[in-house]
């Protein structure tokens, strides 16, 4: 019954910003976890940060700096606001959680012109 729906892509030229939403249809206190990933066509899929129950965040190096994750006052919606963005960050962007049950969105569509 668990469920994610990302909104907030677009495009942006290089160096624009975009704020992504994953609204979860659970308050995320009761979620160990969630992160966002994203997967450019032919490659893999790959974590790009992620932010625990108690507010605790993981970025990945391309993300550190650039991006900042972050929790919504109503508990039910994780943000992902990527700022300075490069043509290398166009991908489909999908939020997810694996605890207490694995659980990922449809995913957005993020597209950097350069």
């Amino acid at each position: 019954q668990l469920q994610l729906v990302e909104s907030g892509g677009g495009s942006v030229p290089t160096g624009g910003t975009l704020i992504l939403a994953c609204k979860v249809s659970r308050n995320i206190d009761f979620l160990g976890r969630v992160a966002w990933y994203r997967q450019a066509p032919g490659n893999q899929r790959e974590l790009v940060a992620r932010i625990t129950s108690t507010g605790l965040t993981h970025y990945e190096d391309f993300a550190q700096g650039r991006f900042i994750i972050s929790r919504g006052a109503a508990k039910d919606t994780v943000f992902l606001q990527m700022n300075n963005l490069k043509p290398e960050d166009t991908a489909t962007y999908y939020c997810m959680t694996d605890s207490p049950v694995v659980a990922w969105g449809q995913g957005t569509q993020v597209t950097v012109s350069s």
